[in-house]
């Protein structure tokens, strides 16, 4: 029978035909692909007419077209819905696929060619996009080692395999942890509601009876925040801070040091220092130093305000006849509780007037205000049936298809992520992307968000918004293909709207009785609004400033030693854990995205912050001109253009830092 993965998809929007995929299909669906990618490579790199842009750049976009295809649908299937087969094959691709790429970048016939139309761009007729894409090819070319001798391009593709396979097996490493582990929740008391509904709903998706504590994010979090016993929070805070240091098979300490000498031995092979200089030399930050300034400069303020607020909690622990300091598994439970006392505000009190339909017609409300964009729910076959899709359209144009996949499940890796199954390009013809939202809340009847998981909801919408508006010729500049210090200002930017008065006001509303959230809610809200931020300042801080330190310089022997020598210089305070120490710091032993990269949340937040603030300026958060600007310059865009440039031409200047301390309330820290 004919491979579905091989077949055109003909069905609606031509989605993958996901009821008639079996996971045995993709072993030799991927085969067939890189055989036929192989093949169109070597006909580039073979073809005896002059290079142009037309048979060489544009060939080389089209030339692995089901590749991108299969390799889309397949990860974006293993990291959501995980199953042994998936697990199994992801070990065996990861290897294969980095082989391959690095035998396209070693083609010396082909690096030849691109060479070839540099040196002649200024006599060749380009558009700025084609002038910009074909610069990024050359320098991903060399970037990969085109130009190493034999030997160096030799030893660079086994760095990369093998770096390849460290990734998946830490990313399954930790899967693994986070499915294995759970504390059967007995003791109920002092727990609100909505964390006994989650634990009910955890303990039946594991397919038992009673509550249980598990490490998904949405659940663990809010447990840390009321749970009374505190000896039940430091169970369920020390099993979360464990993960991937158990000591056993899915120890990940020592694929953590194997991976940061392999990335030092790569930047090094190309001529660099370190692998922090390689890496962040295309980005808006351009250097090690530029990146700690800005953290260093954060870290101040916020580390002031965190150790004020830890010293009124460590009274408050004494004041409930614990003797000793403030330790992690407190910060949450007294942090509410003192927001509570000072605030009058519970976060308890706010869930029911944020389920999850309400959040989702608010991203979608805030969409079309700005940007004319409109949602229709579809009815089609997913992956999963917790999925599901609507399509996007403005003006009656078919825009995008957006699929949102939003409660944990033990085969779905953890935290929140955007991604996409095809995305936008004009070449060969007009094609609109096809993105997917991948969230972790916990589920309920309906399910109930926290503020953060709100945030959470909008911030994959931006980068959702970021694919579906775009409009480039060219897929390799396309969406969220930009800068990773550039590609999180569309996503935290999005938040914003979430706190803007008319879009509480018509969708936070009670799920039971339709009222809108009371006045006195939403002002007690809004003064709680940089509640604990000294405390989010810092944790994220501390990570990014290890994520720098192990790729700034030679790579520690010991990751776990660095960490603490890190911290301890720093001057970390003991009550606060760092949002991903080591062993679990996906973001950064994934893959190489993140790496030398996790700092690119707060550098993006400087723009965002000050992105928002043209908004409040104009009086208007739906400004139809300042979100025409926006779409313009920096949604639509994708990588045309340098991160700086675009963002200047929406706003006519680069911002400092002080609105993003000022939005942390730690401008006066």
């Amino acid at each position: 029978m004919t491979n579905p993965l091989l077949a055109d998809w003909t069905g609606p929007f031509a989605l993958p035909p996901f009821t008639e995929i079996e996971d045995a299909h993709f072993a030799p669906a991927f085969d067939a692909a890189l055989a036929e990618g192989r093949a169109a490579i070597d006909a580039i790199a073979a073809n005896p007419e002059p290079p142009s842009f037309a048979n060489t750049i544009e060939a080389l976009e089209l030339a692995e077209d089901r590749l991108d295809r299969v390799a889309a649908l397949f990860f974006n299937l293993n990291g959501s819905d995980a199953n042994p087969a998936r697990e199994a094959l992801a070990r065996d691709l990861a290897p294969k696929l980095a082989a391959h790429a690095s035998e396209i970048t070693a083609n010396a016939a082909l690096f030849a060619r691109i060479e070839d139309l540099w040196a002649r761009r200024g006599s060749v007729d380009l558009t700025p996009e084609q002038d910009r894409v074909l610069m990024l090819y050359r320098r991903m070319f060399r970037r990969a080692g085109a130009a190493l001798d034999d030997a160096g391009k030799a030893r660079m593709a086994a760095v990369k395999a093998r770096l390849a396979s460290l990734g998946t097996a830490f990313a399954q490493n930790l899967l693994a942890d986070e499915r294995d582990w759970e504390m059967p929740l007995e003791d109920l008391s002092g727990l609100p509601d909505f964390v006994v509904d989650a634990a009910r709903a955890a303990a039946e998706e594991r397919g038992r009876g009673g509550h249980v504590v598990t490490l998904n994010r949405s659940l663990i979090v809010p447990f840390l925040q009321y749970a009374p016993r505190r000896d039940l929070r430091r169970k369920a805070w020390q099993a979360w801070a464990a993960r991937g240091a158990g000591g056993g098979a899915t120890d990940n300490r020592a694929i953590a040091a194997e991976t940061l000498k392999l990335r030092a031995e790569r930047a090094a092979l190309l001529g660099y220092p370190d692998f922090a200089t390689y890496k962040l030399e295309p980005e808006m930050a351009g250097t090690p130093q530029a990146v700690r300034d800005l953290l260093m400069r954060v870290w101040a303020p916020a580390k002031a305000q965190a150790e004020a607020d830890g010293a009124a909690m460590a009274e408050m622990l004494h004041a409930d006849g614990f003797e000793g300091p403030l330790e992690p598994w407190d910060w949450r439970y007294y942090a509410e509780k003192r927001r509570r006392a000072l605030h009058d505000f519970d976060e308890a009190e706010l869930k029911p007037y944020l389920s999850l339909d309400a959040m989702i017609a608010a991203a979608f409300d805030v969409a079309h205000r700005l940007f004319g964009l409109a949602f229709r729910p579809i009815e089609v076959g997913l992956y999963h049936p917790d999925a599901r899709a609507w399509e996007v359209t403005r003006d009656g144009r078919h825009m995008a298809v957006f699929i949102g996949d939003y409660f944990a499940r033990g085969s779905k890796r953890s935290g929140a992520w955007c991604s996409s199954l095809r995305g936008q390009r004009r070449l060969g013809g007009d094609q609109r992307a096809v993105v997917v939202n991948v969230c972790n809340f916990a589920k309920g009847d309906p399910a109930l968000l926290s503020w953060d998981d709100a945030g959470t909801l909008f911030h994959e919408f931006g980068h959702a918004l970021h694919h579906i508006l775009s409009d480039v010729t060219y897929g390799f500049v396309a969406g969220t293909s930009v800068a990773r210090d550039f590609v999180e200002l569309p996503s935290q930017l999005y938040e914003h709207w979430l706190d803007v008065p008319e879009i509480t006001e018509k969708h936070a509303r009670h799920w039971r009785t339709g009222e809108p959230m009371p006045e006195a809610l939403r002002s007690r809200l809004k003064a709680a609004a940089t509640w604990n931020q000294g405390f989010s300042t810092v944790e994220y801080l501390a990570s990014a400033l290890v994520d720098l330190d192990f790729h700034a310089g030679e790579p520690p022997a010991d990751p776990m030693q660095r960490q603490a020598e890190v911290l301890e210089a720093i001057g970390m305070p003991r009550a606060i854990g760092m949002r991903h120490a080591t062993p679990h710091f996906a973001h950064v032993f994934t893959g190489d995205g993140y790496s030398a990269g996790y700092y690119s949340y707060m550098w993006s937040e400087v723009m965002d912050a000050d992105a928002f603030a043209a908004f409040e300026e104009a009086g208007d958060p739906f400004d139809r001109d300042l979100a025409a600007r926006l779409e313009k310059h920096i949604l639509s865009a994708g990588n045309s253009a340098e991160g700086a440039a675009l963002y200047t031409a929406f706003r006519g200047r680069m911002p400092g830092v002080e609105a993003l301390l000022k939005g942390r309330g730690l401008d006066a820290a």
